[in-house]
């Protein structure tokens, strides 16, 4: 059960006490993907606030200066995270101006939303390609550095549709799978060089994924799913700035997680990401106790 004083447990770490003592510990440089609007906005503050180095990385250098104001401890920097060419030199920009990179915050995103039968082809591919692509360019560029220094940490925001999928998101699904089926994979490839990896199953926060600037619908063309779709249409709009989470104290989550000397290789956050997880769990429980005597029934027979 979710109770009051557990919703407030960031704050009271990321107490003015605690925020301090980040101040006053080594400070880091992070480089934040996605800088531009909604979570990534929060991180590159959070970050800033406690007294952190920050590389904002956004296709328009103009609205990520803007969302995220002016620090001495700022850089902006232009990255098309599909581009790996705007990956390597966004790194370089960091590398001349702050000497390393210690977090690496894969959060840039977006959302194609609709039945498998009515997404395009190019749809699915430029869902693929924001979600799963960008953050392996990104973090192509940023690995040697950390190999070198033998020391650094990577998050990869992924969804509560990492963890289960759900009918109306199987683009948006198949890309977070992804993500942490290849972030799962490279923790053991990156371990022995001291690198941390992440994975962040956010549930609903109020961000701007939901807007127009970050979504976009399949267009409906096939009767047999109209109705559904549009009930599925109608709830994704009516949770456009409504959701309950809060990108802030994620971000200071985010902060503290960094500052761990183990830090875990999953955070879910939120309550309903919670509960979808343990669903999941409860759900593959109940499949593999449906079947195990037949599942394991399948090695050679035993010859005489």
């Amino acid at each position: 059960m979710v109770t009051i004083e557990s919703k407030n447990i960031i704050d009271l770490k990321y107490s003015e006490t605690n925020k301090e003592e980040l101040m006053m510990s080594d400070n880091k440089v992070w480089f934040i993907t996605g800088a531009g609007r909604g979570m990534g906005v929060d991180f590159a503050k959070a970050a800033l606030a406690a007294g952190h180095k920050v590389v904002a990385t956004g296709r328009n250098v103009e609205i990520v200066s803007k969302a995220v104001g002016e620090d001495k401890n700022l850089l902006v920097v232009k990255l098309d995270v599909t581009v790996p060419s705007d990956a390597g030199d966004a790194v370089n920009a960091a590398m001349k101006r702050f000497g390393t990179i210690d977090v690496l915050v894969n959060n840039a995103a977006n959302f194609y939303g609709g039945y498998f039968e009515e997404l395009t082809p190019d749809q699915i591919e430029r869902q693929l390609e924001v979600a799963l692509i960008g953050p392996m360019n990104v973090t192509r560029a940023v690995l040697p550095i950390m190999r070198k220094q033998r020391s650094g940490h990577i998050f990869s925001i992924s969804s509560g549709a990492g963890l289960s999928g759900f009918e109306f998101t199987s683009a948006y699904a198949a890309s977070k799978f992804a993500l942490e089926g290849w972030m799962e994979s490279l923790q053991p490839e990156v371990a022995p060089f001291g690198i941390h990896t992440t994975i962040v199953n956010p549930g609903f926060f109020r961000t701007e994924l939901l807007t127009k600037a970050s979504s976009t619908y399949a267009e409906p063309s096939i009767e047999d799913y109209a109705a559904r779709s549009a009930t599925h249409m109608e709830f994704y709009h009516n949770q456009n700035g409504q959701q309950t989470g809060d990108p802030e104290k994620l971000a200071k989550a985010l902060l503290m997680i960094a500052e761990e000397a183990k830090p875990p290789r999953r955070f879910i956050a939120g309550a309903d990401a919670i509960g979808i997880a343990e669903q999941k769990i409860s759900d593959l429980k109940e499949q593999i106790s449906a079947y195990r005597e037949i599942s394991t029934s399948m090695a050679y027979d035993v010859q005489n």
